[in-house]
């Protein structure tokens, strides 16, 4: 009898087992995994600069550096704002990425606007759909 008892305790731990090895499978497969494609799909346009041209010559880093710094003391921005691409190239600056909203947008736009100057900023920021 106490080996029946054993045998059908490893069975039913073995069953529970499986059963939540299927329950866990299941739910990793309801979640899609996250798509960025076609975010990495507009950095392959050459027309448009990425981070990666940002010069280094000390009055486009310095330009960039306060644009940052300007943005970052803001805290009533989030996150995605404090993480725009913000790319100086010979005095011209592009702001790219992804922003909270449209009045967001307009307050990154107007810090650059305001350390670069008038008509030396080019805004590719985008507003993102709020999650629910």
């Amino acid at each position: 009898m106490e080996i029946n008892r054993r045998v059908r305790a490893v069975v039913l731990r073995g069953a529970f087992c499986g059963l939540l090895m299927v329950g866990v499978a299941g739910f990793a497969q309801q979640r899609p995994a996250p798509d960025n494609s076609k975010n990495n799909q507009q950095d392959q346009n050459t027309d448009r600069p990425t981070a990666d041209q940002q010069h280094e010559n000390g009055a486009d880093r310095q330009l960039t550096k306060q644009i940052r710094q300007s943005i970052m003391e803001d805290k009533s921005l989030s996150s995605y704002a404090h993480n725009v691409k913000i790319i100086s190239q010979d005095g011209q600056v592009t702001l790219r990425g992804p922003v909270r909203s449209k009045e967001e947008k307009r307050i990154v736009e107007s810090k650059a606007a305001e350390i670069a100057g008038a008509g030396k900023v080019t805004s590719e920021l985008q507003v993102a759909p709020q999650k629910d």
